[in-house]
This record gives structure tokens, sequence and C-alpha cells, in this order.
């Protein structure tokens, strides 16, 4: 039993530098936000949808929304309300105002909810305060 646990880490040794060897390394493909006008365009789709009422937007809008749920940077805010509008932009019977507004909101959400984070700049350091390297 002493002579397995030493005779088990030599032929591991052994062997791990050639599986290491036939594993490729993954390269991940950098995919960038959808830009301000897609986001626009997929907005006064569904606008088109909630006010029209017919077919021909409604689909054109769940068309250009549902690449955006595989899409894999976007928050999960986004991806809520993509997956509402796209549970709600269908033609019904009678065009309510609640129809329409349980389009319109979702759409009204996207640019902001989808679009590029904007990252802070760091501010200069104020005159007279204590700079944080000098601490």
């Amino acid at each position: 039993m002493q002579l397995r646990a030493p005779s088990l880490l030599i032929g591991l040794l052994l062997v791990a530098p050639q599986a290491l060897a036939g594993m490729e390394l993954v390269q991940v493909e950098y995919v960038p936000f959808p830009s301000k006008d897609e986001l626009r365009t997929i907005q006064l789709k569904a606008f088109d949808c909630s006010r029209e009422n017919s077919a021909e937007p409604c689909e054109r809008t769940r068309a250009l929304a549902d690449p955006l749920m595989d899409h894999p940077r976007l928050p999960a805010a986004c991806k809520d309300a993509v997956w509402e509008l796209l549970q709600v932009a269908k033609p019904a019977a009678s065009n309510s105002f609640q129809r329409r507004d349980a389009i319109d909101k979702p759409a009204r959400r996207l640019t902001v909810v989808c679009a590029d984070p904007v990252k802070p700049k760091p501010s200069a350091p104020k005159p007279g305060a204590p700079n944080p390297s000098q601490t």
C-alpha cells in the first residue's frame, strides 16, 4: 500500500506532459456589444409592431431581437427586456393600450440596458488632496 502512492504519483508525472501537449489553447473571439443603431432599429420596429398591430412589423421585431438572446456579453437585464419583447411582439385581435404599452415598455428599455456600458474615466486628483500613492 505504501508503494502504490509514490508509483501512482510518478505515473501521473509521466503522463501529465503528454496530456497537456495534446490540449489546444482555445481562442476566445471578441464579440462587440450591439451598436446604438442596431438597438434603435429594433426599438423602432417594436414601436411599429405596437402601433400597426400587423404580422410583418411584429415578425421583423422578433427576428431582429432574437439574436440578442444568444449574445455572450449582454447583461441579464438586457436579455430580460429582449425576452419580454419576444413574448409580446405579436399581432392581437384588438390593439388595446395595454397591448401597446406591453410592447413599448421593453422596447424603451433596450437602448438603456443593452448598450455598451460607459467606463468612468479616472478623475484628476484635486489640488491639495493627498495622493494615494504617497500614503
